[in-house]
């Protein structure tokens, strides 16, 4: 029978801590870290020649800390501030892939639908094989439509018109794979989302992102046109180039904006990330008019595949294997020790930006930079790492069931002499087909001889609403007790595994 992994050390390689439901100091302990993350964004700003740059952290749905150094205007020395607009660049594929579901939400259009259905000119398209499929909307969310990789040619399309996209389609796309196949990287593919949205909603698609994203979040200082943007908040993109910052020319918006078009603040992108914050755990709150918690999920889930590192190493030279997948609009990832991630980076010339939040623990970074392609992933990779272990902090987990507090207590009621189990009904049918109630009593027996005094059975701490484990706590060490219910109402207890650990 396999061991399951003890919950109350999930993360206890780097922290050493010990997962404590209701944590009042945790905010506090997030803020005894700013210090050291600011001074990590500082020299990394400065490594890296960026003319400007922000930051901000997001904890628990607020914005709750932000940093800005350098520049917006270097001619002008106009300094970055909170208000400051960075061009974002494919962070904006994510706005796009929200606008898509809250079409599909309406019941106005299916992932699963053949994109020719809202784009003529895509029956006429010849695939690399007689057997492809039609490209879906979820083939272009996920970047499986079969276009080949395109950011070089991709980011300077920024300000094509939607005729001159049109007439490109008409003449055919050139295929890399059959669509359905596998994960490419695709900016074509999201300006089309940008055609669909338009086709199904009868607006632009900047309008309608507008007017159902932007404004119910209360994002005032977003923008698609950067001559919009007031001169002295608008960051300019350069590039390092021979020992000095060369300005770069800013693209106008176009029909190619829903792949990276967007510019913002590191305000009020904290106020997408803070409704992205909402999703997790799932709750019983009202609703927000801008998205189905549910819908939010399902974008941050990994659809699409893209890369497995066994030998990613954390920046800590921490070795830890990585999955890379692609949700809706979002990049996701999951280490070795289970913790998610989800975001998107963004690059353009003259601009890089990332963003990036753990769903479990409720807290996330955004990071903005003036200068061509800068690799803000990285920095934020690190900066999360790094919070996480100094601030001790531990995954979120659901509150324990009824039903698994209930059994915890009877469970506990029979240890350790397991006299007379089948008659308390609370095992499901399969138990004692798997387990021996003469073995089941051995086994429990000799662990609490060797434990010795019991002092504290210890709350149940659930991995989900039928499913937990919990201590109790002895002279000698800890007993940990886990065990997993079964589907059928009421729940009954199907797996059970005990074990003791020695206090050393």
């Amino acid at each position: 029978m396999k061991k399951r992994t003890l919950l109350t050390l999930l993360y206890g390689l780097l922290t050493g801590a010990i997962f404590a439901q209701h944590d009042t100091t945790r905010l506090q302990r997030i803020r005894q870290v700013v210090p050291l993350l600011d001074k990590m964004y500082r020299a990394y700003a400065e490594k890296n020649h960026f003319p400007g740059s922000i930051y901000g952290l997001v904890v628990d749905g607020k914005l709750v800390h932000t940093q800005a150094l350098g520049f917006v205007n270097v001619a002008s020395q106009t300094s970055v501030n909170e208000q400051s607009v960075f061009r974002i660049a494919s962070m904006s594929k994510s706005f796009t892939a929200m606008a898509i579901l809250q079409l599909r939400d309406a019941g106005k259009l299916r992932l699963d639908d053949p994109v020719e259905k809202y784009i003529p000119a895509m029956k006429k398209q010849s695939y690399l094989s007689k057997d492809a499929p039609a490209i879906t909307i979820r083939h272009l969310l996920t970047h499986a439509a079969g276009f080949p990789e395109d950011n070089p040619w991709g980011d300077r399309q920024l300000a094509v018109s939607s005729k001159e996209l049109r007439t490109m389609l008409a003449k055919g796309i050139s295929f890399s794979t059959t669509p359905g196949t596998g994960y490419e990287y695709s900016n074509l593919g999201f300006a089309l989302l940008g055609l669909v949205i338009e086709n199904v909603s009868k607006q632009p698609y900047q309008a309608y992102i507008k007017q159902h994203i932007f404004q119910p979040l209360g994002m005032k200082n977003t923008y698609w046109e950067y001559s919009n943007v007031p001169t002295s908040s608008l960051a300019l993109g350069y590039r390092w180039i021979d020992n000095q910052w060369i300005e770069q020319p800013l693209l106008h918006d176009g029909a190619y904006g829903a792949m990276g078009g967007i510019l913002t603040t590191v305000e009020d992108f904290g106020k997408y990330m803070a409704f992205h914050q909402t999703a997790w755990p799932a709750n019983d709150a009202p609703e927000k008019a801008v998205l189905k918690r549910s819908s939010l999920r399902e974008m941050q889930q990994p659809w699409q595949i893209s890369s497995l590192n066994a030998n990613y190493r954390y920046q800590t030279g921490r070795s830890c294997a990585m999955l890379s997948a692609y949700g809706y609009g979002l990049r996701y990832a999951s280490d070795c020790q289970g913790r998610r991630m989800v975001g998107h980076s963004g690059g353009l010339p003259g601009f890089g930006s990332h963003w990036y939040m753990m769903q479990d623990y409720g807290v996330g970074v955004v990071y903005f930079a003036n200068q061509t392609y800068a690799p803000a992933s990285v920095m934020n990779v690190q900066a999360l790492d790094t919070l996480v272990a100094l601030a001790q902090l531990q995954p979120k987990r659901p509150k324990p069931s009824a039903v698994l507090l209930q059994r915890q207590q009877q469970l506990v009621a029979l240890l350790p002499n397991w006299q007379a189990p089948a008659q308390t009904g609370i095992f499901a049918d399969n138990f004692f087909l798997d387990y021996f109630p003469d073995k089941l009593k051995a086994e429990a027996q000799l662990i609490y001889t060797q434990a010795g005094e019991i002092r504290k059975v210890h709350p149940i701490v659930p991995e989900n609403n039928l499913r937990g484990e919990f201590i109790i706590e002895a002279k000698n060490g800890n007993i940990h007790i886990n065990f997993t219910l079964s589907p059928e109402n009421p729940a009954l207890i199907q797996e059970y595994h005990i074990r003791l650990e020695n206090r050393h």
